[in-house]
């Protein structure tokens, strides 16, 4: 395996999760770059829906969260460009502060500090209506100069095949799919389909064992079984 880059690390939850969830995936990556060198945006169940319900506003309470942590790894590495890893809907956050553009009156400029963007089962193309706010936006944005500056890697994992006719698992899988794209009968994570995490810019990483949900006792993106798979990359 190639060595594993020891710049800096910050981790974005996915959509309606939390920061602890990913002390399990904060501690593996440990294991191959410093543990002061990782750390988790401080993101919260309530930045995802809002208090008062308001989940059209997540992105920019998530980014706030996304900018607080690359300060403060800036602050300890001031000469270092930092990482992100991003979990599913994470990633298209992390585009979003990464571009450096007005959205929903925010706007972040600290993406000269980051060098990396890993994404893990990120759907940057879906019907979903709060996560279509995000892509329309990225789409409306995104240059090829873009990834000139930041290197996106956009991991995936195509274990579990959806099909309304199927098993239990396939079944489920299928209407997962259906959301997020219009043809359910096709391979993913579990949750997200593979084919809508593929990113024309990015390099496009398909892994074969990992699930989506970052769930007790399962194999996910951010286990040592799963981080093993894409480690190359980060």
């Amino acid at each position: 395996m190639k060595d594993v880059s020891q710049n800096p690390v910050v981790i974005i939850p996915g959509v309606l999760f939390w920061d602890t969830l990913y002390d399990t995936m904060k501690e593996v990556l440990a294991g191959y770059i410093s543990k002061e060198r990782v750390a988790v945006a401080p993101v919260t169940l309530v930045d995802w829906i809002g208090f008062p319900l308001s989940p059209e506003k997540s992105t920019n309470r998530v980014m706030k969260a996304v900018d607080r942590a690359v300060r403060d790894m800036e602050k300890k590495f001031p000469d270092e460009p930092v990482t992100l890893v991003a979990h599913s809907g994470g990633g298209t956050v992390a585009m979003i502060y990464l571009l450096e553009e007005l959205f929903q009156g925010d706007v972040y400029h600290r993406a000269r500090r980051v060098s990396k963007l890993v994404t893990l089962g990120t759907p940057f193309h879906t019907y979903e209506h709060y996560a279509k706010i995000k892509t329309d936006f990225i789409f409306s944005h995104l240059r090829k100069d873009f990834f000139e500056r930041c290197r996106v890697v956009s991991v995936v994992c195509d274990k579990y095949h959806g099909n309304d006719q199927g098993s239990f698992v396939e079944k489920t899988c299928f209407k997962f799919y259906k959301s997020v794209q219009e043809n359910g009968k096709v391979w993913g994570d579990g949750i997200v389909p593979a084919e809508s995490c593929f990113l024309e810019g990015a390099e496009n990483v398909t892994i074969a064992d990992a699930g989506h949900l970052p769930t007790p006792h399962t194999r996910w993106y951010g286990t040592k079984e799963g981080i093993k798979q894409w480690i190359q990359w980060l």
